[in-house]
């Protein structure tokens, strides 16, 4: 049974995962010190709990507890209550939607383990914007991809903001780190998926003509700006283009990752 507990000190220790929420430096510290992440709002809150991740505590207004009194039960965590004032002066911005839960991280899953059974499969490279991360998630979940490969420098999909954006979705999707940055593309090749890299060059084709006829897909996205590195454009089986109008030459990443999911999701059930 959950454990309310009023608060009226922003200074309380006991809110110490959930302080400063805006300062991405400090969190990455406090985060991968203590194995947790936050998560904000009351959909994203009921996701995390509903898909079994353990709940360290609870942060929230009056009014929320009702709406997710279901959810919260079972949990033997504290709820810290405290008014939405006072949650501004902790967490360093109005938390409008009233509820945050912290939770315990679980250990990254092999890559083996995350492609079991996979068909469809994102591939991200040194994409460190949370934001799109969070937007990428949600598209793939979205559009039926089977899981997420971060190379090592893209952005946690655990930061609150990539949560928040993502709805949840790193919850429900199997996604991992790539060890190997160098041969990451070949050892999917090996494991029996085609590689096609999302990117500008010549001799890019449109995306439907890349994905045409295959039965597994790891879709490659880089960042904005640089894009994919040379390495891996070079060790890419496919590239491909999403065709535009003239003038226009790209998309945000996480707008052309939606485009590109829909289409290769298509290409493969059809």
């Amino acid at each position: 049974m959950v454990r309310l507990v009023p608060v009226t000190d922003p200074a309380d220790p006991r809110l110490a995962d959930y302080r400063d929420l805006r300062d991405v430096q400090l969190r990455k510290h406090l985060e991968a010190e203590h194995g947790l992440f936050i998560a904000e709002g009351e959909k994203v809150v009921r996701r995390a709990l509903e898909s079994g991740y353990e709940a360290r505590s609870f942060l929230m207004a009056q009014r929320w507890l009702e709406g997710l009194d279901d959810v919260l039960g079972p949990s033997d965590a504290p709820c810290y209550v405290l008014s939405e004032e006072l949650a501004e002066q902790v967490t360093g911005f109005h938390v409008h939607r009233g509820a945050l839960a912290s939770l315990q991280r679980r250990s990254l899953p092999s890559v083996d383990e995350v492609l079991t059974d996979a068909r469809a499969v994102l591939v991200l490279e040194d994409i460190v914007d949370h934001t799109n991360v969070g937007a990428i998630f949600r598209s793939g979940a979205a559009m039926g991809f089977d899981a997420v490969l971060l190379s090592p420098r893209c952005a946690d999909p655990f930061y609150r903001r990539a949560v928040k954006v993502g709805m949840g979705a790193v919850f429900s999707t199997p996604w991992t780190r790539l060890d190997d940055w160098y041969d990451a593309l070949p050892a999917l090749s090996e494991r029996g998926f085609t590689t096609v890299a999302l990117t500008l060059a010549d001799d890019a084709t449109p995306i439907e003509e890349a994905v045409a006829g295959l039965d597994r897909v790891a879709l490659v996205l880089g960042s904005e700006g640089p894009g994919i590195s040379a390495r891996w454009q070079a060790t890419a089986q496919r590239r491909a283009i999403i065709p535009m109008r003239e003038g226009i030459d790209s998309l945000n990443v996480a707008a052309a990752t939606a485009v590109a999911c829909y289409l290769t999701r298509r290409a493969l059930d059809g």
